[in-house]
């Protein structure tokens, strides 16, 4: 059980945004993670400031400076670790195999943390820091941003409105055309690095399946290497079988020339289908930012998704995507004990379908 009242470290400053209580965020790596999706969410929320960035990067260091007005930036994560008093927050936001051994530093130093998606490389490595957040009773959640997507959104109510009837078969797919690789260490790492498409867009589909369905009984999965110069899985699809009956399949690909629908579902009287992704990533990337009062993560009408059976089908309306959610989340957590936006235990969960569908791939055999 996390203790509320040991959450926050005692560095929160009052007269804020509007006079609110604002707490002081570090934000270690300054990627596309960092930078896109961590900070710009987090300035988005009145009680939330980006106080400390960690990149060794000089580029990065000033694209940091310039994006977060009065920010530090510091050269490694043990400058945070040695010195946590200005720190109410860290969010790990580096590469896959570095996230469970910062949060373990974090809580160690006395910090509340938010991991980016995968939350660690094995189910047992989670575990791990879960046990540490437990034992220090401080808050740890998991960036499982993709639950805000607009189109999951929506696929949520219309299970919940009925429409659909008893769901029997989920589709859901992750896939690009990317034939020319760009080497990162996302292409070319090993298992040890958390590499390949099923950890990177298999922690969402997976996540968003257990969320809407449930535990999983059965996993099946097909993963390959398609590109030259790649060594990580760049194409792979996994089915579940979850408990309730439900079969979810999921596609993740960066060799798919033509596009398949983004959400499938189909139930015993309707389904949904939709296409293109959630708006709220190209925003962010395009230097949008979220405001109070101002529309974000809408899509237009000529962007819904069908809802109904053949013949009698209609767009239905597709649900704002919400990122900033997650750290308006955070903050109800830090500050006021509400529960975290994504339960660590929820990525664990995740984290052991994949081994099992790593494991169905090397065998060839359901798991």
């Amino acid at each position: 059980m996390i203790d509320s009242e040991r959450m926050v470290c005692g560095n929160a400053t009052d007269g804020g945004k509007d006079g609110m209580r604002e707490l002081n965020v570090a934000v270690i790596g300054y990627g596309l993670a960092g930078s896109v999706f961590h900070a710009p969410l987090i300035a988005a929320e009145p009680r939330l400031r980006v106080a400390t960035v960690v990149t060794s990067s000089g580029e990065r260091a000033e694209q940091a400076r310039a994006e977060n007005p009065g920010v530090r930036v510091v050269a490694g994560a043990e400058e945070v670790f040695a010195d946590p008093a200005g720190i109410d927050l860290v969010v790990v936001a580096t590469p896959n195999r570095t996230h469970a051994p910062l949060a373990m530093r974090a809580l160690a130093a006395g910090l509340p943390v938010v991991v980016d998606k995968p939350f660690a490389l094995t189910s047992a490595e989670g575990e791990q820091v879960i046990d540490a957040a437990e034992r220090a009773g401080l808050l740890l959640t998991v960036f499982q941003n993709r639950r805000w997507d607009s189109d999951f959104r929506t696929v949520r109510r219309v299970i919940a409105d009925g429409g659909l009837g008893e769901v029997r078969r989920f589709e859901s797919r992750f896939e690009r055309w990317r034939p020319v690789t760009k080497g990162g260490w996302r292409e070319v790492g090993g298992v040890d690095d958390g590499a390949g498409i099923l950890y990177d867009l298999g922690s969402h589909l997976v996540d968003q399946a257990l969320a809407l369905f449930g535990p999983v009984a059965e996993v099946y999965c097909e993963l390959d290497t398609r590109r030259d110069g790649v060594q990580a899985d760049d194409d792979a699809f996994v089915a579940l079988t979850h408990v309730s009956g439900v079969r979810s399949h999921l596609w993740m690909s960066a060799v798919a020339p033509q596009l398949g629908p983004r959400f499938r579902v189909l139930g015993s009287v309707g389904g949904y289908v939709s296409y293109g992704l959630d708006p709220q990533e190209a925003a962010l990337r395009a230097g949008d930012r979220p405001e109070a009062g101002k529309p974000w993560g809408t899509v237009e009408p000529e962007g819904w998704g069908l809802l109904g059976a053949e013949g009698d089908t209609h767009p239905t309306p597709t649900e704002p995507g919400d990122y900033p959610a997650f750290y308006t989340a955070v903050a109800d957590a830090l500050l006021d004990g509400a529960p975290p936006p994504v339960d660590p235990h929820d990525a664990v969960a995740a984290l052991r379908i994949l081994e099992r569908a790593r494991a169905s791939a090397h065998y060839g055999s359901t798991r």
